[in-house]
């Protein structure tokens, strides 16, 4: 008998996934495992502090763990490549919301939606000059991170018109792309670009990687928009690049800190739009993370491997 410990919400996604399980594998929620149920877990699927609570069982036989989320820094992950777990994320289920809230905010700011948004709560009426207003056409934009979700922001942002360029590891082509690049060889391209959007993930290499030394690099005043991880932005260096016009707008889905505190200076800032980290959020979101689970279950159960998703440990995703 297979044991799965599911971490996730009960809702009608969780009611289905229960349904469509083998007879020889059983299901648990985390309010109806008992304590020797915990340390019979052979697969997690989601991720909270029951999990290291597993983890730390002495005789706990935890194989595989599938997390609802994209990232997945916030796991041990040295723990798990000691104890040969392997762990799988959601990665690509998320693409279009984010590629579509990106689009989003900076329509908010290039066509002054924001403004008429904080106007209409005050019942005012104020055109604002011709210079205020611009389009996307043909701007630059740079995206750090060419992944599935990388991908759908530079489709999307094609349709509009926009010049697409790309940033990963090695410079390697990718679809959507005009132009990619690493990060050795992108410094050109920085200098010339109108929107910076990031979507890469957390690790030891990314984190604090828009820090002073990167804005002070930028030479167009452009747009900076973090969809990635809060972590990857040094939020006291953004906020200085804010005040001093290295970066002229930024819009943030993700913080270092979250939620964010009440007394924190970026809600004084006006030339940024803040949301409270929902790019990824959609309807159907837990039926889509279903589909990627079932895959590997049946590929786990047959085979014990994954079909995909599967993180690579000393990278971080």
């Amino acid at each position: 008998m297979t044991t799965i410990l599911a971490l996730v919400k009960q809702n009608e996604a969780l009611m289905q996934l229960r349904t469509a399980l083998p007879a020889d594998v059983r299901l648990l929620t985390a309010d109806q495992a008992t304590a020797a149920d915990l340390a019979q877990v052979d697969i997690i699927y989601g991720w909270n502090e029951t999990d290291r609570k597993v983890l730390a069982l002495p005789q706990q036989q935890v194989k595989w763990i599938q997390t609802i989320s994209a990232g997945v820094d916030s796991l041990p992950l040295a723990q798990l490549k000691q104890q040969h777990i392997l762990l799988s994320n959601t990665s690509g289920i998320h693409a279009e919301s984010i590629a579509e809230s990106v689009i989003g905010m900076l329509l908010m700011h290039v066509r002054g939606l924001q403004e008429s948004a904080v106007q209409q709560t005050q019942s005012q009426w104020h055109k604002p000059e011709h210079h205020q207003l611009t389009t996307l056409k043909a701007k630059q934009l740079l995206i750090y991170g060419t992944g599935h979700i990388g991908q759908r922001i530079a489709e999307l942002a094609n349709a509009l018109g926009m010049q697409v360029s790309g940033v990963n590891r090695s410079g390697h082509p990718v679809d959507h792309f005009g132009a990619t690049y690493s990060m050795a060889t992108v410094k050109s391209a920085l200098r010339q670009a109108d929107v910076i959007v990031n979507v890469m993930p957390l690790t030891a290499t990314t984190k604090h990687f828009f820090n002073a030394d990167f804005f002070a690099q930028l030479q167009k005043q452009p747009i900076f928009v973090n969809v990635g991880r809060g972590p990857s932005v040094d939020t006291s260096a953004l906020i200085t690049a804010l005040q001093h016009q290295q970066v002229g707008f930024a819009a943030l889905d993700v913080f270092e800190d979250e939620p964010l505190p009440a007394d924190h200076p970026l809600w004084q800032q006006k030339n940024v739009l803040l949301m409270p980290h929902i790019s990824g959020i959609f309807d159907g979101y837990m039926r889509a993370a279903n589909q990627i689970f079932m895959n590997n279950l049946q590929s786990f159960l047959t085979q014990g491997q994954l079909a995909q998703n599967q993180v690579e440990l000393d990278r971080g995703y």
